[in-house]
């Protein structure tokens, strides 16, 4: 289960990033490497998911102390 936690913050910081740089740049790197089809729908569908992984994964860690 820990390296599915790892990849999951790994995929939702980089979610993380690409928003930031639109707020501060107007500049979609999702958009720019993979197009804005079907394929970045899934990336954003992936962050999506992971960041929802990522929350039950911070209250099974506050529950735990």
């Amino acid at each position: 289960m820990e390296t599915l936690q790892k990849i999951c913050l790994v995929v939702t910081i980089i979610g993380a990033v690409n928003w930031g740089l639109i707020g501060l740049f107007d500049f979609n790197l999702v958009e720019t490497i993979f197009g804005s089809g079907a394929f970045a729908r899934i990336i954003y569908t992936l962050v999506g998911i992971t960041g929802l992984i990522n929350i039950g994964i911070l209250f099974n860690h506050i529950e735990s102390n």
